[in-house]
């Protein structure tokens, strides 16, 4: 199971994204960003957020 923590993105945000693999996690990850925070994910972020995905 991988994991990522909104807060270590760098939101003060309590959201836990948890997924199979790495792809569906930055998929969810900026569906979350789109809605709770107004902010697009762009390519270059996704390669930042990539680093912060843990496995669980």
């Amino acid at each position: 199971m991988k994991v990522l923590h909104c807060r270590d993105v760098g939101f003060d945000c309590p959201g836990v994204i948890k997924a199979e693999n790495e792809n569906e996690v930055l998929q969810m990850a900026a569906q979350h960003a789109s809605d709770a925070h107004q902010v697009q994910v762009t390519s270059e972020m996704a390669e930042q957020i990539k680093t912060l995905i843990k496995e669980e």
